[in-house]
């Protein structure tokens, strides 16, 4: 009676559940679980466990299993308790002291039981039966019918708390499940997307423009070259067996997001356009705000698509349909990790068979043959990720595990390394875009390619020896490298046909160096239709923006995530949430969620990999121009800014500042405030922490590039 999987936060046989004591199931609970636990949710818990050992009294002796806050692999849902009983999965989500049964609630509990169908390897041929429990409702269903989607699925049941134990029995003689069973190995099955889902993610992705979605700016003919570049290296991996990894890079606005998508779309189909169940690959991105941007753009406009038609589709299958290919790189790395032997002994990862299935081809690997990580140089350090780990703690599970011995980077390859076949990874890269404390930057990945896997074969961009990425050093990391391919096909170039971003970019890059060519840089940019301009008033940036967007061109505010003074000047940061970064991005004109509205500000983190058509760029004292060099400076939350002396952090801050600048696709306005220059009636700064002198050096040396002033 525990959980060994780290897959929930409790699971036993239904006669072990049924004969403890609750607060001792709920001590397992709390043990499993990852956070603060409200009073509320404790609550919950203990009168699902006191209702459920009630409940279950009849099948108490039968080989049955009960398990609480399942997790789906790599999807990042939980469902409250699962039930497998009889050879059929019960799906049962509580709403503890509601009375009414809400569509969101049964749309919850289907989709549920969706997701499990479709990725879910040992629920893909077996019934599945929903079951909504508003704890005071007064009725039960009493009609099993199959769901619309005619795939074995119950439609959603809903009942109170008292009819739950005659509806389970209902369903068990309605489906002539008579024989005592479970499903063996159910809590660890693999995920496997069935090929209906595979279908119907490439259906989606083929219906709409991803270029426009995307809104990259490459040339198409560039992409293209990469597109079949890559392609090429999977090819030859899977002719000679062999395992490689390719290294793109790409200005902002290249189209690397575009090449990522295309690449695991293309692979996942033979060249005649049939299903290539075998070969599959997944998009994979650490950045939230990014991931579910897409996703949502994508779902949203095929949900569109597919009403015009008529269709009867929900929106939840569409974005179901994108998580095929577009996922959250930690959700793919903790279910790796719930595969390893825990503790880690002499510093070496190995497999327990206990907890992970071996497939013929995958082996204890994940079923992509192909994995496209994107932004791969925001990958963790190997302190970082351990001690991350030894807290414990991954969306809601406390997988600790004590002396983590790789980087992140090393462990994504050897997670793909599991495979006994072969194995191909793409890694996208962002040079200076290294935002957060612990991000390792590009050269973690040729350290973990040296150190422990001699064997891969490596395809690298020509451009990987530039400065900014892995501060110059790949050709001396990789000197003693027999397996390196240096081309030029995996550098995303850009063509005069998106002169933009290819020119702004090196503007950024001279104006954050202090590089003699800056002036020049940007008056070749201006001069190619972008215009780059400076005030210290967010009246006049709010109205520049206003005036210069059309239609349902796209304005925002961006700040770093350091700022601080951003109240007085009536800008309220974005609250980190993903939910919130699709809201601002997505929504239009007439929601004040919207960007549009010019209210709230979003970070480096929430834009990085993404853009709006004109942004204002509002400059705090975070990061202030001091006789040719930047200082950098953290408030404290109270009453004055701190100076940052640590040199990684620094770099972290200027990056930020560079994610920041290239966001906007046709235009920015950068603000760098007057401060307050008011005195109080004793002589002192009316407000101590925007003093002008934090400001006046940085608008200065903006205002010497000669750009245009409003």
């Amino acid at each position: 009676m525990t959980n060994k999987t780290n897959r929930c936060l409790f699971r036993a046989g239904f006669n072990s559940f049924i004969e403890a004591d609750p607060y001792s199931i709920l001590g397992h609970i709390h043990d499993a679980f990852h956070g603060q636990t409200l009073t509320t949710t404790d609550e919950a818990w203990i009168g699902e466990i006191g209702l459920l050992q009630k409940v279950l009294s009849p099948w108490k002796n039968e080989e049955a299993e009960i398990i609480f806050e399942y997790d789906i692999p790599r999807l990042g849902k939980r469902i409250d308790v699962v039930l497998l009983l009889r050879g059929i999965i019960f799906c049962l989500e509580f709403k503890v002291g509601q009375k009414d049964a809400l569509q969101s609630d049964v749309e919850q509990v289907m989709d549920y039981a969706l997701d499990l169908k479709n990725f879910h390897r040992y629920s893909h041929d077996r019934i599945i039966v929903p079951i909504l429990i508003p704890t005071k409702h007064n009725t039960s269903s009493s009609s099993f019918t199959p769901s619309v989607y005619n795939d074995s699925i119950f439609n959603p049941l809903i009942t109170g708390s008292n009819g739950l134990q005659n509806l389970i029995e209902k369903v068990l003689q309605h489906a002539g499940a008579t024989t005592p069973r479970t499903i063996k190995d159910w809590i660890i099955s693999p995920y496997t997307p069935t090929p209906t889902i595979i279908e119907a993610a490439r259906s989606l992705y083929e219906n709409h423009s991803v270029e426009e979605i995307t809104r990259h700016e490459a040339d198409k003919v560039t992409t293209d070259v990469t597109i079949a570049y890559i392609l090429d290296v999977i090819n030859r991996s899977k002719r000679n067996g062999e395992k490689s990894i390719c290294f793109v890079t790409g200005v902002p606005g290249a189209g690397k997001t575009l090449v990522g998508l295309d690449v695991a779309v293309k692979q996942s189909y033979q060249e005649d356009g049939t299903l290539n169940e075998e070969d599959g690959a997944v998009y994979l991105s650490g950045n939230g705000p990014l991931v579910a941007v897409l996703t949502e753009a994508l779902a949203r406009d095929n949900y569109k698509k597919s009403k015009d038609k008529g269709e009867n589709k929900k929106l939840s299958d569409s974005r179901r349909e994108v998580s095929k290919f577009i996922q959250i790189i930690h959700r793919y790395r903790d279910n790796m990790l719930a595969k390893i032997r825990n503790p880690v002994v002499d510093g070496k990862l190995e497999i327990d068979p206990e907890k992970a299935i071996k497939l013929q081809q995958s082996g204890y690997g994940e079923v992509e043959h192909i994995a496209i990580f994107d932004e791969a140089q925001r990958a963790w350090t190997r302190k970082r990720i351990a001690d991350y780990l030894k807290r414990g703690g991954t969306y809601g599970n406390k997988l600790k595990v004590a002396n983590f011995p790789m980087s992140e980077a090393a462990f994504l390859i050897w997670s793909l390394d599991q495979r006994e076949d072969w194995a191909t990874i793409v890694c996208l890269i962002g040079g200076g875009q290294e935002i957060n404390t612990g991000e390792a930057g590009i050269s973690e990945w040729i350290t973990a390619l040296n150190d422990r896997f001699p064997h891969w074969k490596v395809y690298i961009s020509d451009k990987l020896t530039d400065p900014e990425y892995a501060e110059g050093k790949v050709n001396e990391l990789l000197k003693n490298n027999p397996n390196v391919e240096y081309s030029d096909r995996l550098h995303l170039g850009v063509s005069l046909r998106s002169f933009r971003a290819e020119r702004l970019s090196a503007f950024v890059h001279s104006m954050l160096s202090f590089k003699s060519d800056t002036k020049e840089l940007y008056q070749n940019v201006i001069s190619h239709g972008y215009p780059i301009v400076l005030t210290r008033s967010m009246d006049k940036a709010r109205a520049w923006l206003r005036q210069q967007a059309r239609g349902t061109q796209q304005t925002g505010i961006l700040i770093s995530k350091v700022s601080a003074r951003f109240k007085p000047l009536a800008v309220h940061v974005l609250p980190q949430s993903e939910d919130n970064a699709v809201h601002w991005f997505l929504e239009d004109k007439t929601d004040v969620r919207s960007s549009n509205y010019l209210e709230e500000a979003a970070t480096e983190i929430q834009v990085q990999g993404l853009e709006v058509d004109y942004a204002c760029v509002l400059w705090d004292a975070d990061m202030r121009y001091d006789n040719g060099k930047w200082s950098f400076w953290k408030f404290n939350g109270k009453t004055q800014w701190i100076p940052e002396k640590n040199l990684e952090t620094q770099k972290y801050m200027l990056n930020a500042y560079r994610v920041l600048l290239t966001r906007a696709r046709q235009g920015m306005v950068i603000c760098v405030p007057e401060g307050n220059a008011r005195m109080t009636q004793e002589g002192f700064p009316e407000d101590p922490t925007r003093q002008p002198s934090f400001y006046n050096s940085t608008y200065e040396y903006f205002k010497s590039l000669d750009i245009t002033e409003i």
